[in-house]
């Protein structure tokens, strides 16, 4: 009798773990690419028509001080999917194809640690976290937690208009009809509808190429902007306009498959806006980092502060607002916690979780967010911001030019490079960053560039030189 009352009590708890696991929530990652902080009507632009974006703030939370990991595509995905700063697991810059630089198959991502504890997972789109892409040279998305992709290693090509280069779970599936953004929904609704085991919470992590260069754009949106004046402005707001209609789709989707109610949804871009001209082939760049200075590539706001809007419907007020500062390096940890997945405890995770910001609460981060980026265009290569301060140091690489694309012998440089002018800025009063306090508060300075200079050797003692590959 004794065996049986025992069996039946073995059995209630496995019963009771098994509805629990069942109810715990979906995670739904939407990320744009060069998407800049003042693109999205909720975030201020009266020109975009982005009505589905709007709606999504409305029914959510919109960030304002929403931050990316880097302000470069590579290392802030890296930075999403670790926690981990991107220089301290090696992805100092965007990643050329064929190039030898990767997301190490030793680092543990949000796919794998979700993957591993029940959860069906997908990739689908950008994503730009190796060089050798679908080669079994370097870890592909299958390789790094996601049961099923479809992806790219960088941009749609040769353009967003019937893209040539995606793959499917390792098999390249040739030419798609339509444009990046709605070919990258109609794959993710389909997994959502009839491809994932529906018996298992899920991930989905949906990376639109759009607004990144070469863009194409659909005519018929094009003409929303007849009133445009710069050559490729109207292709622009319409680019971004697609990309609105695409997660609009997305959200239906989820809406009808009454997915809604437990589904984490984070919408956010992977840096600043590209600006007009940087290089040849930019005409069609005409992101704006609103009221922010600088802009991809910069450490300054423009850089690195992005538009950030989560859905969470019964955790979230609707049409809230939080300005705590959280960043990129915060999902994994945050998504850990509200799925109940133990986070890795065997390496460094630079990010703290959000979950308690979702109803007013305030982060509880025990070290300042930091951001490193040895090529950006600014001679600002280093950051932090604790409390509402940011200090901001330059880098002086010695003679090795580190300009262009990442190559392996840049990576000693890297690692050598010395701190030097500071620049103080309180975001608070000053969120252009348009008036630097370093000789006005001296104290204040020191006490930070203790904190600076501590986790910047910290980063820079952990993180790998890339060796040249032999020919």
């Amino acid at each position: 009798m004794r065996i049986l009352s025992l069996a039946l009590v073995l059995l209630t708890a496995t019963v009771a773990w098994a509805a629990d696991g069942e109810d715990r929530p979906n995670f739904l990652v939407i990320l744009c690419d060069d998407l800049g902080y003042g693109d999205l009507g909720c975030y201020g632009n009266s020109t975009i028509q982005t009505p589905n974006l709007n709606a999504l703030a409305k029914q959510g939370m919109r960030l304002t001080a929403c931050y990316a990991s880097a302000p470069v595509c590579s290392s802030s995905r890296a930075g999403l999917m670790t926690g981990r700063t991107p220089s301290r697991i090696g992805v100092y810059d965007w990643i050329p194809a064929d190039n030898v630089m990767h997301l190490q198959a030793s680092e543990k991502t949000i796919a794998s640690l979700l993957q591993a504890d029940g959860y069906a997972t997908c990739h689908v789109g950008k994503w730009h976290l190796n060089g050798k892409f679908n080669s079994d040279q370097q870890p592909q998305p299958g390789d790094q937690g996601f049961s099923h992709w479809f992806s790219t290693q960088n941009n749609a090509s040769p353009t967003h208009e019937n893209p040539n280069n995606f793959v499917r779970n390792g098999k390249a599936v040739g030419q798609q009809e339509g444009y990046s953004c709605q070919v990258v929904a109609d794959e993710a609704i389909h997994w959502l509808k009839s491809g994932r085991d529906a018996d298992k919470p899920f991930f989905a992590f949906v990376c639109f190429h759009e607004p990144h260069e070469p863009i194409a754009s659909p005519d018929e949106l094009v003409a929303h902007y007849g009133d445009a004046k710069k050559e490729g402005e109207a292709l622009y707001y319409a680019n971004v306009e697609n990309m609105d209609r695409a997660v609009g789709r997305l959200m239906k989707a989820v809406d009808d498959l009454k997915l809604a109610e437990n589904t984490f949804v984070f919408f956010t871009s992977d840096n600043g806006p590209e600006t007009l001209n940087r290089y040849r082939n930019a005409w069609r760049s005409h992101g704006s980092p609103g009221p922010l200075r600088g802009m991809k590539l910069h450490i300054y706001e423009g850089g690195i502060r992005v538009p950030g809007i989560v859905r969470f419907p019964g955790r979230i007020t609707p049409a809230s607002e939080s300005d705590e500062p959280i960043c990129g390096l915060d999902l994994l940890p945050t998504i850990c916690e509200l799925a109940e997945v133990s986070a890795p405890k065997d390496r460094t995770l630079d990010g703290a979780s959000f979950a308690q910001s979702l109803d007013g609460g305030k982060v509880d981060r025990p070290a300042p967010l930091f951001w490193h980026y040895y090529n950006a265009i600014s001679p600002a290569k280093v950051a932090i911001r604790d409390g509402d301060w940011k200090l901001v140091a330059h880098i002086d690489l010695g003679t090795k030019k580190a300009g262009g694309y990442f190559r392996p012998e840049v990576s000693q440089a890297i690692k050598q490079g010395k701190l030097t002018t500071l620049e103080l800025y309180n975001l608070a009063d000053n969120l252009a960053e348009k008036h630097d306090l370093a000789a006005e508060k001296p104290e204040v300075v020191s006490a930070l560039k203790k904190k600076l200079q501590t986790k910047y050797d910290a980063v820079l003692d952990e993180a790998p030189d890339w060796a040249a590959p032999s020919k």
